[in-house]
């Protein structure tokens, strides 16, 4: 979510309305982007049918069988550490088994760096290893993963791996880290906001490694000696903390010169010469940068180096060997280019994106919905309802889905959908607003524009009343339907309501809603409810019980009708290669128009393919203004393009990883859209 006041992307008040150092190594990069802590739960148990009611049937894919497989699990024991992650064993030659590992779980605990690729069955890799003869993996598809045979490479590294029940148990040999060393320190970041800095780690061996990204590190303002002069304050944002962790024991040296002392505060004593002497003016006093490396502790056996690192600029990790070494580079452009064809019609790419002196970091993927058992599919986080928000990862991983993007805006305060979403010629959501969407069929053909859903309830002598929201959380006078989609009941979202219970179209109750969150009324299975709001309550006499209704429907444009799934976000971006944007057309505040963030967005191009893709922070500052957004998609050959929500809720996912952030730099979304591969 772009963070924001809550009512800033609608305008109105319903809460989240819509909201260098030397190069003489062989060096592969893994950018801090794209490592994310582990976060990775089983679908081998999951139930992948989501018949959230009998009128909404949610068709997936269910987990294929695990054919060939000698052993499988959800959880990676790794020197000591209890960890989600997938993994199976196949059997081998000789009697032997193999080991495989999806391929989030490898690339993040183990800290090996993916290169590109052509071949989705052929991973090459690097791992304090040469980038020139990389090691390439073998891949396999499996239900929503893309596992790798780390048989090979682990007897080389010389770890041990033993199964304990759907536990796979990892053992790496005991590693030393012998020296810890900065090559220049940060200096203030509003007098050089982009100066670099680089950390080499000496390791007696190769070992497993992580890089999280925390929070921001509130800075403790030191008073002046003289009590007259004034602390400047901080004119850059604050720091953010990052954190790297090593299966090694650090020295116990590196330790002691790398803990923070207590900082000891000036004595204050009265200057009484100012009482005889004229006041000379003082310039304040600027605050002293923070340590780039703020601590460096053993726990459990790991050592965890942590970092204070300036607003624009990022750590990227990489490996050299002959002497085993971690390199940490702070830039303020860490993505490290890929492009890797992960599965047939799937292709996972990110790069630099320049726009005039600008560079943006885009993390995207590529599909083919033309390939066989390529699908997309709109999915949101509740399997009950409408009501409630996940982390992508969580929602992805229920469906099933191989990859997936966040999707439309929410109500950050009651969970509910802001927009539209349909799935399987059904309506989950309404449209607002005239806002842009993408409708899609499963014939891999697309359509973008802005779209308006017109219903009106027509009565028994052909009076017909607007029906103005469908299971919306976007709150106005009028009437709004809510269907079994919604939930099993409806709880009154605004004061003295009227209350319709439809079934087998007849009206067959009118109830008082009463105060706003007060008693819950269910939907019928095989009917609706209308909800009466001010000035809309005096259609009650013309709506009495027993009476017949019926429903009519269309959408403006006309075209969206012909597609299954929609899912609604905006503002529309491009049409016919053109850029259309109109933000003010689609009742987006000034603010949320202004604002510089992280984006997601979603486009087709000219060779008939799909985009979906994540923008973040510039090199040196902020995220793309809707504008810039709408560029960037323009310039990557977008013919249509859609924004999505953005902010803290761009989130892309791959086969169990987010590959643009840290799990805990997202929030929890409503709804996404799914990329599903089927089992051949």
């Amino acid at each position: 979510m772009v963070k924001m006041p809550s009512c800033c992307q609608l305008g109105i008040s319903v809460g989240r309305a819509i909201a260098k150092g030397e190069r003489r190594f062989f060096r592969a990069t893994v950018s801090p982007i794209l490592l994310t802590v582990l976060c990775l739960t089983s679908t081998c148990a999951t139930n992948a049918q989501e018949s959230n009611t009998k009128q909404i049937p949610i068709s997936q894919s269910p987990a294929p069988p695990l054919t060939g497989v000698a052993s499988f699990g959800n959880q990676i024991s790794l020197n000591g550490r209890t960890l989600p992650g997938t993994w199976l064993q196949r059997p081998g030659k000789s009697g032997q088994v193999t080991t495989h590992l999806s391929d989030g779980v490898f690339r993040q605990l183990i800290g090996v760096n993916f290169l590109s690729s052509s071949n989705s069955a052929k991973q090459p890799i690097q791992w304090f290893s040469s980038v020139t003869k990389p090691l390439v993996l073998s891949t396999r598809l499996l239900g929503a993963y893309r596992y790798l045979d780390i048989s090979n490479f682990a007897q080389t590294s010389g770890w041990e791996i033993r199964t304990n029940g759907n536990t796979l148990v990892i053992a790496t040999p005991k590693t030393q880290v012998t020296n810890i060393v900065q090559s220049q320190q940060l200096s203030d970041a509003s007098v050089n906001p982009l100066q670099q800095a680089r950390i080499l780690v000496n390791l007696d061996r190769p070992t497993p490694w992580q890089v999280a990204q925390g929070g921001a590190i509130a800075k403790l303002q030191t008073p002046s000696s003289d009590p007259d002069t004034p602390t400047l304050k901080p004119t850059t944002p604050p720091n953010r903390e990052w954190t790297i962790t090593l299966d090694g024991i650090a020295d116990p040296v590196l330790i002691e010169r790398y803990t923070p002392q207590p900082a000891v505060p000036p004595a204050l004593l009265p200057n009484l010469l100012k009482q005889l002497l004229p006041v000379t003016p003082t310039q304040p006093i600027p605050p002293a940068p923070d340590p780039l490396i703020q601590k460096v502790e053993v726990v459990k056996n790991q050592t965890i180096i942590s970092l204070s690192v300036p607003f624009g600029l990022s750590p990227q990790v990489s490996t050299v060997p002959n002497p085993n070494r971690l390199i940490i580079d702070i830039r303020p452009d860490p993505l490290e280019e890929r492009d890797i064809t992960w599965a047939p019609g799937l292709r996972w790419r990110q790069n630099y994106v320049n726009l005039g002196t600008e560079r943006f970091p885009v993390v995207w993927l590529e599909v083919d919905p033309r390939k066989f058992g390529l699908t997309l599919k709109p999915m949101w986080a509740s399997p009950n309802g409408l009501a409630g928000t996940a982390p992508l990862i969580q929602t992805a991983q229920r469906y099933l889905a191989v990859a997936g993007i966040n999707g439309g805006y929410f109500n950050r305060n009651n969970r509910l959908p802001l927009g539209a979403i349909r799935r399987d010629n059904q309506w989950l959501s309404g449209p607002i607003l005239n806002r842009g969407a993408i409708a899609w069929n499963d014939s891999g053909q697309f359509y973008f524009g802005r779209l308006t859903l017109e219903e009106s309830l027509i009565t028994a002598n052909n009076q017909r009343l607007p029906i103005l929201f469908l299971n919306s959380g976007y709150i106005q006078s009028g009437i709004a339907r809510y269907t079994p989609a919604w939930g099993a009941t409806y709880t009154p979202l605004t004061d003295n309501e009227i209350i319709l219970v439809v079934q087998k179209d007849q009206i067959t109750q009118q109830l008082p809603g009463g105060k706003v969150g007060g008693t819950a009324v269910p939907i019928p299975q095989d009917g609706y409810l209308l909800t009466l709001r001010a000035n809309a309550a005096s259609a009650a006499s013309q709506l009495p019980i027993g009476s017949a209704v019926s429903i009519s429907s269309s959408t403006t444009p006309t075209d969206f009708s012909r597609y299954p799934h929609i899912i609604g976000a905006g503002p529309l971006l491009i049409q016919n290669r053109q850029i259309v944007l109109d933000a003010k057309a689609e009742k987006f505040s000034n603010a949320f128009i202004a604002e510089k963030a992280i984006r997601s967005g979603i486009c087709t191009t000219a060779t008939g393919t799909l985009m979906i893709a994540a923008v973040h922070n510039r090199a040196g500052g902020y995220g793309p203004t809707l504008a810039e957004h709408a560029q960037l998609m323009q310039q990557m050959g977008c013919v249509d393009a859609l924004n999505l929500d953005g902010g803290s809720s761009t989130s892309l996912y791959l086969g169990g990883q987010l590959l643009d952030r840290s799990p805990s730099t997202a929030a929890r979304v409503h709804n996404g859209i799914g990329i599903f591969l089927k089992p051949r």
